[in-house]
């Protein structure tokens, strides 16, 4: 049948049909919240490449998670800025690091609330790749006790979960065997499965001064030209334990995501990186778009493509509209 007799305008009429009828929802259970913890007190100092975004000792980031948990976000992931840095990134595995801190904070401020630590070496590292050095290439293998000795003491700080965001081959395993020999096998492992070595990372990077000093991470982040490699990483970190998968970035990948939830049974995660966050915040404040209008449009978008989780920037506004 057709126009005349079938008019899909009908159910697009009022607000209230278009509810009615809506198809994918964004829910505040969705959302995480990217934090970055430095160390001290009372420090809440704004990152000039992400509006909106703080650089926050542990009793500050305990406070705004606090406060974004009472107006119904679920979850934060903690991200971390040593007050130094070595080749190994011995920071990361510091029971008294930031993000250790800020773990135990957030715990006791807000008891109920998901702590995520994003487990990697490169805020670490004084070369800013995401493991020990072999000459120039980043040592695989040599990265993979570091990983697991970081996820273990962050799990033992508070952490819900652990997130190894670093694409080394193995790493998965590595610290799933670790949290289970520490007697931390509730513990679940979020993996970034299909990372990709992308151009929208910068605002972040400059935020955790992370930025390698020498070459790229082309070598261990996927390709962007690749889609049916981001299936087989997810497979591997599946095969190893891993409780979610994750892909970044969100936006420009919605067919990752979509083919890799149409594959795996298990919850898929999307992160909304810094430049997707930076890019609508520069839009909104030159008048160009109406900026909450385009973020609800895109977290929507990501979800619709199979995400069941969103990291995200805007989560602690997002929450506050659609709670």
């Amino acid at each position: 049948m057709a126009y005349p007799t079938d008019r899909p305008r009908r159910l697009r009429r009022t607000p209230a049909l278009r509810r009615m009828v809506r198809e994918t929802r964004l829910l505040p259970e969705d959302l995480i919240w990217p934090l970055f913890t430095v160390p001290g007190r009372g420090v809440k100092e704004p990152i000039p490449s992400l509006p909106g975004q703080y650089h926050l000792s542990p009793d500050m980031a305990a406070k705004e998670a606090k406060e974004a948990h009472a107006a119904g976000l679920p979850a934060v992931i903690l991200f971390g800025l040593p007050e130094a840095k070595d080749a190994a990134g011995s920071g990361a595995w510091d029971n008294e690091g930031p993000v250790q801190q800020a773990s135990r904070a957030v715990k006791e401020a807000a008891p109920e609330m998901i702590v995520i630590c994003d487990t990697c070496l490169c805020e670490y590292t004084d070369h800013g790749h995401c493991g020990p050095l072999k000459g120039q290439e980043v040592d695989n293998d040599a990265a993979l006790p570091l990983l697991a000795r970081t996820a273990v003491s962050q799990a033992k700080a508070g952490a819900d979960m652990v997130a190894p965001s670093d694409m080394m081959d193995g790493r998965v395993g590595a610290i799933r065997r670790a949290l289970d020999e520490a007697g931390l096998e509730h513990i679940p492992i979020m993996a970034y499965a299909a990372k990709y070595a992308s151009a929208f990372y910068g605002p972040f990077r400059e935020a955790v001064d992370s930025a390698p000093a020498f070459g790229d991470r082309k070598s261990y982040q996927m390709d962007p030209a690749n889609a049916r490699e981001a299936l087989y990483e997810t497979a591997l970190d599946v095969e190893e334990g891993a409780d979610i998968v994750m892909v970044k970035p969100a936006l420009p990948y919605l067919d990752v995501i979509r083919a890799v939830r149409e594959r795996f049974d298990k919850p898929v995660a999307a992160y909304s990186v810094s430049g997707e966050f930076a890019m609508i915040k520069a839009a909104g404040a030159a008048g160009l778009i109406d900026e909450q209008a385009v973020m609800l449009e895109s977290l929507t978008a990501i979800k619709r493509a199979g995400a069941d989780l969103i990291l995200t920037y805007f989560a602690a506004e997002a929450v506050r509209l659609i709670g």
